[in-house]
């Protein structure tokens, strides 16, 4: 078995490559360049909001407080609406994170002139352009509603995997893999198809015409950050609750 593997790894077609990347090496670590880079910048414009937001609060908000206050309200909205008035407290921090994250980068995307910006290899795009970082955020869900099921039921959680009757184990196992999946391709796909077709568009006609498909990309990269974060928070409110206990928690 080993010396099978071994011999397709060699094979010229396992080093195939889709596009240039600029690559950092640290040690035996290799970074994405192009992804770290604008994953910090989108990261930077949060902390900045929410320093300026957060630097003199007043009693009656305005300006970016006002906005900052109103996304909090509606990510602490939809973390209640999908976890339970019970339960979804401790869980705000996390959804609101990828809520902002996803929402700004996608928006990132389709604002910021990334590829004027002149790099050694590759070219920069938003950081959920890259099936990296749409993985990533979907394995943190994973562990999230992973430590949500575990931490609220115990062992009991695992119950899960057998109930109704244990022929259904393999599916549910199987359930726990395509999760991640789904959440990361769906992601990554949108925000692909949304930059190709608006870089092909630009190139075939004038600037004007293409600006209403940027519009509807704005759109529907806000309704992709929407549609994470809601399936996010729906996954931890199944882990938590029991079998056939869901839809039956107030909200």
């Amino acid at each position: 078995m080993l010396n099978f593997l071994s011999a397709v790894s060699s094979l010229p077609l396992a080093k195939i490559e889709v596009g240039h990347h600029l690559y950092w090496q640290l040690g035996n670590l290799k970074i994405h360049g192009q992804v770290f880079l604008t994953s910090w910048f989108v990261i930077g414009l949060l902390v900045i909001a929410s320093l300026a937001a957060t630097r003199n609060i007043r009693r009656i908000p305005a300006g970016i407080q006002n906005f900052m206050e109103y996304a909090l309200e509606f990510i602490r909205d939809l973390a209640k609406n999908q976890i339970g008035e019970k339960d979804y407290r401790p869980w705000v921090p996390f959804i609101g994170t990828l809520f902002l994250f996803i929402f700004v980068s996608n928006w990132s995307g389709a604002l910021i002139p990334w590829k004027l910006i002149r790099l050694p290899e590759g070219e920069l795009a938003a950081p959920t352009n890259d099936i990296n970082t749409t993985v990533a955020l979907a394995l943190l869900t994973s562990l999230a509603y992973f430590y949500a099921g575990f931490s609220k039921r115990g062992l009991g959680y695992f119950k899960k995997y057998i109930e109704p009757t244990p022929i259904l184990l393999p599916i549910a196992i199987l359930e726990d893999f395509t999760k991640p999946l789904s959440l990361s391709f769906r992601l990554f796909g949108n925000i692909l198809a949304d930059e190709l077709v608006v870089t092909v568009l630009v190139l075939l006609v004038p600037l004007f015409v293409p600006l209403p498909i940027m519009a509807l990309g704005l759109f529907t990269s806000a309704i992709q950050a929407l549609v994470f974060a809601t399936l996010a928070a729906a996954y931890i409110h199944e882990a938590m609750a029991g079998h056939g206990d869901e839809g039956h928690e107030e909200h």
